[in-house]
């Protein structure tokens, strides 16, 4: 049990907490939710003492050992495998524990060739995956989890649900995904107006109450206005008559009394839409047998992808990382160059790129106000300012340089300059990765109501259920074209890995008593591993 009482904390003018407090009891899995920059990481840092509190009382049961995923990067094993087993917790009997790590290692989408890398040589996302692997397997009381999607893809995240889901002890998570979070956790707190309210249920449930205690507030203090206002004009009317001086009198001590309502400051939400441009045609992109390989001699990414975009379309590129989402995305985009003419675009087609290295693209010395102007027609500095206020970037926000800005705030210009011309096309990489829950429901909204075609890649299942009705999808080594929903693939497909370890058990024994190399030996000890946890998944 963690309890937290009369907690403090401010940067400057920004009050983050006020004599907010919380009890987090044994076996409570607990999704942290609240706007970016409401105080999430900051709880965090608080709890694991990397930060502190200006007053407050944090108590930790003596020997609690809490577990938390870390964003710096430091190993000092020279393979995958030995570096997670660092974090195994010594047992009394002595039993090797290393199928522990193999199991986190796979389900996090690290292969068996994987095991025997040197952790250096991974990219930054896998090394975020080994960090959030040794994390689990060291089985602390607390696991505290920040953004531990953003590196994973939709596999390795079907697999993380299931894996919290039987999670036993305690558990805090940050994430920007709605549908993750409430497929894991028992209960939701949110971090609202400088408080903490931690409520046992879904996030929706939590943001209902808020909501509702916010319309009683507001009605009560109109109402609490209108009887002040009347009471001070019955006041200011007999003030001067002797009959009436003992009920002004009365009047004026309960006013005294009475506290006033303050009216609850608006908390900006990002709320916009897309604008869309006119199409005539049937057929905004024709994709004719599209095959492509970085190099002449490597295997090929995309073989034979034919594919007809039409102008209402919601299609969403899905697969593992590393397989040629983002690399089709381009190639559809023209961003990347084809030796053949395999992909047609209309010649009214008005393409509205996010890609995940646009960020790059904006100019480091421009205010956010430029950036929008240099992307207007016109120039409209107008239409930029309206555009800067829609994304959160009101009043002398809109002066900020592009240098200064965090990576969310980077991607809210990003869509800030998608917003400022029209298009029939919506082209999204991952486009909720550094939005905050709220933000993202007003952008899952403002996709659905576009009067176009939007191709997305997302590993947000959330996204996938609420938009997709077709799927381009990277598995079993090739890609492939599913007309449906994102459910009716599941229901109908499904993705191999997960099939696989549903299939027949392997007898232990069996496998131990074999006499084959190493590498069928792991194979086979792989295959088992899947099995026992989709089978723990289904308990």
């Amino acid at each position: 049990m963690i309890q937290v009482n009369n907690l403090d904390k401010c940067y400057g003018h920004q009050v983050l907490f006020e004599k907010a407090g919380f009890i987090l009891n044994p076996g409570e899995r607990v999704g942290l939710v609240g706007r970016n920059g409401h105080g999430k990481t900051t709880l965090f840092k608080i709890i694991l003492g990397q930060d502190h509190a200006d007053s407050g009382v944090i108590n930790i049961p003596s020997g609690y050992k809490i577990g938390h995923l870390s964003q710096h990067l430091s190993f000092s094993e020279n393979t995958v495998l030995k570096e997670t087993c660092l974090s195994l917790q010594e047992t009394e009997d002595g039993i090797d524990q290393t199928y522990k790590a193999e199991m986190i290692l796979m389900g996090l989408g690290f292969s068996l060739e994987d095991f025997d890398t040197d952790p250096l040589d991974l990219s930054g996302g896998y090394q975020v995956r080994l960090n959030l692997a040794k994390v689990l397997v060291s089985d602390p009381n607390l696991l505290m989890l920040d953004e531990p999607t953003n590196y994973l893809d939709i596999l390795s995240l079907r697999w993380l649900t299931q894996f919290l889901r039987n999670w036993k002890k305690e558990l805090i998570i940050i994430t920007h995904d709605r549908e993750f979070m409430d497929g894991v956790t028992t209960h939701t707190m949110a971090i609202h107006r400088c408080n903490m309210r931690k409520e046992a249920g879904p996030t929706e449930k939590v943001y209902q109450q808020l909501l509702m205690e916010e319309e009683i507030h507001e009605k009560t203090r109109t109402n609490d206005d209108k009887k002040r206002k009347e009471t001070e004009d019955f006041i200011n009317r007999f003030r001067a008559k002797a009959s009436k001086a003992a009920a002004v009198q009365s009047r004026v001590k309960a006013l005294e009394k009475k506290g006033r309502l303050e009216k609850l400051a608006d908390i900006r939400t990002l709320d916009f839409a897309f604008r869309s441009a006119p199409f005539t045609g049937k057929q905004l992109m024709q994709v004719n047998n599209l095959s492509f390989a970085f190099a002449k001699d490597s295997p090929p990414l995309i073989e034979g992808l034919n594919l007809t975009v039409g102008k209402r379309d919601r299609i969403a590129i899905i697969g593992k990382n590393g397989k040629g989402k983002t690399t089709l995305l381009n190639l559809l985009a023209k961003e990347l160059a084809l030796q053949e003419d395999t992909v047609v675009h209309h010649d009214q087609l008005k393409m509205a790129y996010f890609g995940q290295t646009n960020i790059n693209r904006l100019n480091l010395d421009n205010t956010i106000e430029k950036e929008i102007m240099d992307e207007h027609p016109e120039g409209n500095r107008g239409v930029a300012r309206k555009i800067c206020g829609t994304m959160m970037f009101s009043g002398d926000n809109a002066l900020k340089k592009i240098s200064v800005l965090s990576g969310g705030e980077k991607s809210r210009v990003l869509l800030g300059k998608l917003l400022v011309c029209p298009s029939n096309m919506l082209m999204l990489d991952e486009p909720t990765n550094h939005l905050d829950m709220e933000s993202n429901d007003s952008l899952v909204e403002a996709i659905d109501a576009f009067d176009g075609s939007v191709i997305l890649v997302s590993h947000s299942e959330m996204m996938l259920h609420a938009l997709a009705t077709r799927l381009i999808v990277f598995d079993d080594g090739k890609v492939t074209l599913f007309e449906g929903t994102y459910k009716d693939f599941l229901k109908r497909v499904g993705w191999k890995s997960e099939n696989e370890a549903a299939a027949p058990k392997i007898n232990k024994n069996e496998i131990r008593t074999k006499s084959v190399n190493k590498k069928q030996l792991r194979r086979e000890r792989a295959l088992l591993l899947q099995q026992k946890t989709k089978k723990a998944a289904a308990q």
